[in-house]
Parts: C-alpha cells; sequence; structure tokens
C-alpha cells in the first residue's frame, strides 16, 4: 500500500533583480516535474549529483520548502492543501534526519532538552518522568547511554551525533523518516554502523524511509526501489537489483561505473564512464533531455537521432523488470 506519492511535483524558486528586488526575471527549476510512490515499509532510495533537487524534494514533502504545483499526497491526505495547524500535527508521522549532525542540532540544550522538545509540542508524555523514560528508551536503540541525557552535542563524535539525530525523529513515533544523506558527513568507518542502525531500527519498528544520497554505493543494500535524479527530474526508477544489475539510462550507468568495487582485479580492468562537462544551471536547463550535453551515448547516435533528443524531452517509459527510464534510445 502507498504510503506516500508525488504527483508531477514541482519546485521553482524565482529569480529576483532590481533595486527592491521586486522584479522577477527567471527561475530556478530545482525540481521540476517528479513523480513516485512510496509503499508503507520501503526504502526509497532517491540518489543524484549535488545540485539535482534531491535535498529540496525532501524538504518538499515535509513543507518545510513550498511547492510550485503538483502533489504530495501522505497516507491519503495532500500535505501540500493542509492549513498550517493541520500540517503542524501531521509532521510528527513524517520526520527528517538532517546531514549535518553537528548543525542540526542546538548548541545550547542538552540531549533531553533536544528530544523532549518535539514531545512536547506534540504532546507526547503527560510530565517530564514520562518523556525521560521514552527518551531513555529511544536512546538505548539507538546505542547511546543514558547518562548522554545532560550532555551537550559538542561532546559526542559525529556518529553519535547522528544517532542523536535519529533519535530526534523517532522519539515522535513517525511511519516516515526522510533521511537527508545522513551518514555523507561522518567517516567512512562510521557509514556501516549508522547504516546498519537504519536497517535495524526499521525492521524493529516498521519505518518507511525516504533514503536521499549522491552515492549510489550507500543505498544498495538498504533501498528497495531507487530513483535517479539529473537536473530537477528523475531519470530512471527500478527496484534496486535491477539498478545495479542492468542500468539503462546513460547516467545512471555513468554513477554506477563510479562506484568502487571490493575485488581490486575487477576494479582494475573494468571501464569507467567519464562524464565531460559540468551540470548545466537549473536556471536554464538545456532543451529537449536535459543530459544531452555530457551523454556519451548522445555522441555515437545519428544527426537525426541527435536532433530528438536535444528537441524532444523523453518521458519515463517503461521496461521489464518494473523499470522505467526516460531515454529515447536507452
Amino acid at each position: 500500500m502507498s504510503l506516500l506519492s508525488l504527483d508531477d511535483v514541482k519546485v521553482h524558486f524565482p529569480v529576483k533583480r532590481g533595486v527592491l528586488f521586486d522584479r522577477t526575471v527567471g527561475h530556478v527549476y530545482a525540481v521540476d516535474g517528479v513523480s513516485l510512490s512510496i509503499d508503507s515499509g520501503q526504502t526509497y532510495g532517491l540518489v543524484g549529483e549535488s545540485g539535482c533537487g534531491k535535498t529540496t524534494l525532501g524538504r518538499a514533502v515535509l513543507r518545510l520548502t513550498d511547492i510550485t504545483s503538483g502533489k504530495v499526497v501522505f497516507d491519503g491526505t495532500d500535505l501540500a492543501q493542509l492549513p498550517a495547524e493541520e500540517m503542524r500535527r501531521a509532521r510528527r508521522r513524517l520526520q527528517m534526519v538532517f546531514q549535518d549532525p553537528l548543525g542540526s542540532l542546538n548548541p545550547r540544550q542538552n540531549i533531553e532538552s533536544i528530544l523532549a522538545e518535539g514531545m512536547a509540542a506534540h504532546g507526547i508524555g503527560a510530565n517530564r518522568a514520562e518523556r525521560r523514560a521514552k527518551i531513555s528508551e529511544i536512546l538505548e536503540r539507538v546505542g547511546l547511554p543514558s547518562s548522554a541525557l545532560s550532555r551537550y552535542p559538542h561532546e559526542f563524535s559525529g556518529g553519535q551525533r547522528q544517532r542523536i539525530g535519529i533519535a530526534r525523529a523517532l522519539v515522535l513515533e513517525p511511519d516516515l523518516v526522510i533521511c537527508d544523506e545522513p551518514v555523507s558527513a561522518l567517516d567512512v568507518s562510521i557509514q556501516a554502523q549508522v547504516l546498519n542502525l537504519l536497517v535495524d531500527l526499521q525492521r524493529e519498528l516498521g519505518l518507511t524511509y525516504l533514503f536521499i544520497a549522491h552515492d549510489l554505493a550507500a543505498v544498495r543494500h538498504l533501498s528497495d526501489r531507487i530513483a535517479v535524479m539529473y537536473l530537477g527530474k528523475v531519470v530512471e526508477l527500478a527496484p534496486a537489483h535491477e539498478l545495479y544489475e542492468r542500468p539503462a539510462h546513460p547516467y545512471t550507468q555513468a554513477l554506477i561505473s563510479a562506484v568502487p568495487l571490493p575485488d581490486p582485479r575487477a576494479e582494475a580492468t573494468r571501464q569507467r564512464i567519464v562524464l565531460e562537462g559540468d551540470v548545466p544551471s537549473p536556471l536554464a536547463p538545456p532543451p529537449g533531455c536535459r543530459f544531452h550535453p555530457r551523454c556519451p551515448l548522445y555522441k555515437r547516435l545519428s544527426a537525426a537521432q541527435q536532433a530528438r533528443c536535444r528537441g524532444d524531452e523523453p518521458l519515463l517509459r517503461v521496461l521489464d523488470g518494473g523499470r522505467q527510464v526516460a531515454c529515447h534510445f536507452g
């Protein structure tokens, strides 16, 4: 059953000019027509290069960023249409784990105060003793001692701070947790521990994840289904195993070719796909297929095929194995 569905979601930021910044001269097309569906209990990976719009999309689900158009339907309710007070209550069921574990925690509050703040706002726990008992239970679940309650964020390591961020989300008993690159700021040795913790918590608590990352390796064993974004659009959707075994879009193929292999011999002999040029500006995306200026496949096509790539925007089409790809010739 679908817990969260996005229907043609767009987030366009106006670019203002003039002495009073009252003249709109263009728009940044951060998210430009994304549709996807996340089932209850599923981990849905969302990957792409920095600046492709994946974090903006995650924030739009929580209405931390307003959408320009489209629908964000959570458990049958269009969040974009909810009044502010109803949206505040709905956020108890939708929580976020942020990329920077230190920047997302108030340095002036101890851990008990940080975790109790959301509980008090949503009326969880009749008194401080009940809230403290629940906080201690959650801290134990994420692998931190109850003695952490009186300590401050700067007293913890990066991995421990991210565990606190996870605890802050879970203490409200959410149904959906948006993980915005939760391990990218951590040492490699700590990343696996945090990923394993998220898997264990999902199994124990029945959580649903939208897992945002720029690294396909980080979501390979965590996700049930993966969406690949490029310049505000989803270019490929597939079950995780299908995406890795048979990537259909040239951009996905390039991303997977950059994932290190554990076998040194295979790593030394495989062919890397190196993309040329920089990511175009979301202020003025290329016409047609947005990936065509950097696409290795485009350079091998006939003149007529290249004209189609430049002129016609490819829509997601269904392939075998539950895959969808937005490429005319992939």
